[in-house]
């Protein structure tokens, strides 16, 4: 039987399902071609001259590792000259990247984190790059690009998917038909469907979470996860097992596959301090998961919903199985209301 490649997937949904346009599925074939580098470049680790901190910090004020900054910029350069992006925006990046008036513009808008987990590169775990695709508002078309033509709601992303660096490489995607993933042949140089129209396991006991980070938790979020840990003997009468990798795109794929919930919650002692970015890494995830079967909330409410405020904007994320974060989100809004 006949291997399905990305671009063989990408233009039968294009005919079939008219699900994409033409210039969106070149954009996803440039953004797939550019993780296929960067995959190379990970591989080679010390080899590559690719482990390692710089002298210098991203917008967020954290430590640049060398791997965010290549990563980066091969994103750039791999999808600036297309004709199909009006703008791009990244996690390492201050403000938006303008395509260079030298290169035909294009309707779309390309947001990303170059490199999910950086954290883990130079200790050989899994890292990966999460993209969302928006369309560029018409009026695009006689301007330049603003920050404000990216501020769209979740609700909105054409095309969402992340690419995981680990014993294999792997892309995730959608389309808004469901959610399908390719691993990369490094033979042919291909990506090759390997699970088309993913759904994600419901009920499982499994949860991911940063356990250290107790103390800055609601009290929502503290009774679900002691609640958890107390297993069959406490109210949920099941015993779950944690995992956590400090890797979003490694433990969002868990979730994905084998079920549970993923969460990293925003500390409720200081108003809008979160960890995780709604535009690089929430918003594409919770499409997925959705897309998925699944739900995704920042604790009160569905994350896809959210009118963002600016580029770099934080939030709360609580996604996975539906009724476990139904009870989440439930907890949370009981505490809410006991508050007030």
């Amino acid at each position: 039987m006949a291997r399905t490649s990305l671009t063989r997937f990408l233009i039968e949904q294009q005919r079939l399902a008219n699900a994409l346009p033409a210039e969106l599925r070149l954009l996803i074939e440039t953004v797939a071609r550019a993780c296929k580098t960067i995959s190379h470049s990970v591989s080679k680790g010390a080899l590559g001259e690719v482990l390692g901190s710089l002298d210098s910090e991203n917008v967020q004020g954290e430590v640049q590792k060398k791997l965010d900054v290549i990563a980066n910029e091969l994103l750039l350069e791999a999808n600036e000259w297309g004709g199909h992006l009006a703008g791009m925006a990244s996690e390492e990046m201050d403000t938006l990247y303008r395509i260079p008036n030298r290169y035909p513009k294009g309707e779309y808008l390309l947001l990303f984190d170059p490199i999910d987990g950086s954290s883990n590169i130079d200790v050989d775990l899994s890292v990966g790059t999460i993209f969302s695709v928006l369309r560029a508002p018409e009026a695009v078309s006689g301007r330049d690009v603003t920050e404000e033509d990216f501020l769209q709601s979740g609700r909105h992303q054409v095309a969402a998917g992340y690419a995981i660096y680990g014993p294999q490489s792997l892309l995730v995607l959608t389309v808004g038909t469901g959610v399908h993933e390719f691993t990369l042949d490094r033979e042919i140089g291909s990506w090759v469907l390997t699970d088309s129209n993913m759904v994600m396991p419901q009920g499982k006991c499994e949860f991911a979470i940063n356990m250290s980070n107790r103390r800055q938790w609601s009290p929502g979020i503290a009774r679900y996860i002691d609640e958890r840990v107390e297993g069959a003997a406490g109210p949920c009468g099941r015993d779950f097992n944690m995992r956590w990798t400090a890797s979003m795109v490694a433990d969002v794929h868990r979730i994905l596959k084998r079920g549970g919930i993923f969460m990293y919650p925003a500390d409720h002692r200081h108003e809008n301090k979160a960890k995780l970015r709604l535009m690089y890494e929430a918003n594409p995830m919770s499409f997925l998961i959705e897309q998925a079967g699944g739900a995704a909330t920042d604790g009160f409410g569905p994350i896809m919903d959210i009118a963002p405020t600016g580029l770099h904007q934080r939030v709360g994320v609580v996604l996975g199985d539906c009724a476990e974060v139904a009870m989440v989100t439930a907890y949370g809004l009981e505490t809410s209301a006991q508050q007030d």
